[in-house]
């Protein structure tokens, strides 16, 4: 068994990045074990909370037990880079799979990096998803025309902003009508 910590924060594009690149690992349905971390600031938080509270946590849950790998959630407390480490050494991760965001250089300096912070003191492997976007992994897609849209699963969206049509849907619901190809 292959030991993945995927650390959630609030965002679902990197969540979802974050899974499907889990998903994507060779044999992930037979051969891989998730442990899904949300690192609290607060104990009393961590205490009584899961990452399936948050929206981001309950969709990469339902969406690896989905796919068929075995997922675990799991609570930490305090700094976020040090309770990813922490979990990672407790489970005994064979990977770390961050979702990292894009700052610049001075933001970076500014506000600091859990991603840099993991990456750099970690001791197994770390990689680094980014978003949803960056994945060009669409959340929702225009039935009509094939406009695709990154945004949150749960959004609707009423019109399409490129071709003014009403049938965009979540990407992976069923519609009447195939996409366009190009």
């Amino acid at each position: 068994m292959y030991t993945v910590l995927l650390p959630v924060d609030m965002a679902e594009s990197r969540a979802t990045a974050q899974v499907e690149t889990a998903i994507g690992l060779p044999n992930a349905n037979e051969d891989v074990d998730v442990k899904l971390l949300h690192v609290f600031r607060e104990a009393d938080r961590a205490e009584e909370a899961s990452p399936l509270q948050l929206r981001a946590g309950e969709h990469a849950y339902e969406r690896l037990e989905e796919a068929g790998l075995s997922v675990e959630p799991v609570t930490r407390y305090g700094d976020p880079a040090s309770g990813i480490l922490e979990a990672a050494a407790d489970y005994d991760a064979d990977m770390i799979l961050l979702g990292g965001r894009k700052r610049s250089p001075l933001g970076s300096v500014l506000f600091g990096s859990v991603s840099q912070e993991v990456t750099l003191d970690a001791e197994r492997p770390v990689v680094v998803t980014g978003d949803r976007e960056q994945q060009h992994i669409p959340s929702h897609r225009c039935q009509s025309c094939g406009e695709e849209y990154y945004t949150d699963d749960d959004l609707e969206i009423p019109s399409c902003r490129n071709c003014g049509g009403t049938k965009v849907e979540r990407v992976g619901e069923q519609s009447e009508e195939p996409a366009p190809t190009a």
